[in-house]
């Protein structure tokens, strides 16, 4: 048995459950946040029997995507009198971090 841990963006978190659902695992999904933009996130955490690990991180790679987004950074702390010009940067967010720890025990009550 294996615990199985994916923040993802929030934008992918419902396909991705949707997804696990269709496919009979048993997700429980929080809100969370972090990151480099400090934007919200969703971490979606299964267990996950030894021999389905594989299936359950492809289900992962087919719902959570990278993609490109514009933001503006915020403007450092300044002296009266300096000017600050702000210039949109792209980055790229999306995707998923996961983690696949061996489980101990597992009971379902």
């Amino acid at each position: 048995m294996k615990l199985v841990v994916a923040i993802v963006h929030h934008e992918d978190a419902g396909a991705l459950v949707d997804a696990l659902l269709d496919r009979e695992f048993r997700a429980t999904r929080l809100a969370s946040s972090g990151g480099f933009l400090k934007q919200s996130n969703t971490t979606v955490i299964l267990g996950v029997d030894d021999d389905a690990v594989e299936e359950a991180l492809e289900i992962v790679r087919d719902t959570c995507h990278s993609r490109t987004q514009v933001v503006n950074p915020m403007p450092p702390i300044m002296e009266p009198g300096e000017f600050f010009m702000p210039y949109p940067l792209e980055v790229e967010v999306g995707g998923a971090t996961v983690f696949v720890m061996p489980v101990e025990r597992f009971e379902r009550i």
